[in-house]
């Protein structure tokens, strides 16, 4: 598995967007899945640079900064079939995070997640298909240990050594995009910048169900980037949470409107798929 195509000696290039932090709050933050009017979120909106890490000299990696761009292709035609995407897309995405990481297991934690811009029809057709407009870490300390022991292979005989959730991202939408997704710089942030809050998720028909994620404080130290103009034929991987002290911890992140996208380019289109890594003794 190779990185993606990286400009080479390219000088770097950035733009700026607005993105929603959290401020303070004397209540325990929580959000939906679709229903955004139930959110209890204090909004903090910032400007911030985000650097183009297609441009990038170096090219950012999972080791360093926590995620990474990879060239991979899906066999999947129709990622809106739940059904297609339920039968190829899981084994490709396991297998990718496998040769990425070097893990001994991976285990798919959760199905394809559409999301498209809110100027596309296909925006909240599906559950959870709106983009998420506020900085966020998908899981916090205490639920990546509740999942990775839920989920953890029990076929290994092995004692676990160490476990890492990722988030698999894709643009489906043609480039460029309207609504790029920023991911920070997990060596940037502070355990003090994030916030416990719950993810509550709210399908039709459904009961709710919840478990507890990461909302972020602002800190200036914050490093944002997005990779420009991605294809359905490239992966971004972005680590969500690692149980070892050594390694890249988590990557917030947000969609945030490029203001260098031309007017009038289809919404943005993605999906995402999120695997746990698991590494034996």
């Amino acid at each position: 598995m190779i990185p993606s195509q990286q400009s080479k000696g390219a000088s770097a290039r950035s733009v700026e967007g607005t993105v929603n932090y959290i401020g303070e709050m004397a209540q325990r933050p929580r959000y939906y899945a679709n229903d955004h009017s139930r959110d209890l979120l204090n909004l903090d909106p910032r400007k911030i640079v985000v650097e183009d890490a297609r441009k990038s000299i170096r090219a950012p990696s999972l080791q360093e900064e926590g995620f990474e761009l990879f060239a991979h292709t899906s066999a999947v035609e129709n990622f809106k079939d739940a059904a297609e995407v339920a039968r190829l897309h899981p084994t490709e995405i396991e297998q990718l995070l496998l040769k990425v990481t070097g893990a001994d297991a991976v285990v798919i934690s959760s199905p394809g997640v559409l999301r498209f811009g809110e100027g596309s029809t296909e925006a909240g057709k599906y559950s959870n298909s709106l983009p998420a407009r506020f900085i966020h870490v998908d899981i916090s300390d205490t639920t990546a240990e509740q999942f990775a022991q839920r989920s953890m292979p029990k076929e290994s005989g092995r004692a676990l050594q160490r476990f890492a959730h990722y988030n698999v991202w894709r643009a489906l939408s043609a480039p460029p995009q309207d609504i790029p997704l920023t991911v920070c710089d997990a060596r940037s942030v502070q355990l003090a910048d994030l916030m416990c809050a719950d993810a509550i998720f709210d399908e039709k028909d459904k009961p709710e169900w919840s478990f507890e994620g990461w909302v972020v404080r602002h800190n200036p130290a914050h490093r944002w980037s997005y990779f420009s103009d991605m294809t359905r034929d490239e992966a971004l991987i972005f680590k969500t949470n690692d149980s070892d002290p050594a390694q890249p911890h988590c990557v917030p992140h947000s969609a945030f409107d490029d203001p260098s996208c031309p007017k009038g380019v289809p919404s943005r289109a993605s999906i995402e798929m999120r695997g746990i890594a698991y590494w034996f003794g």
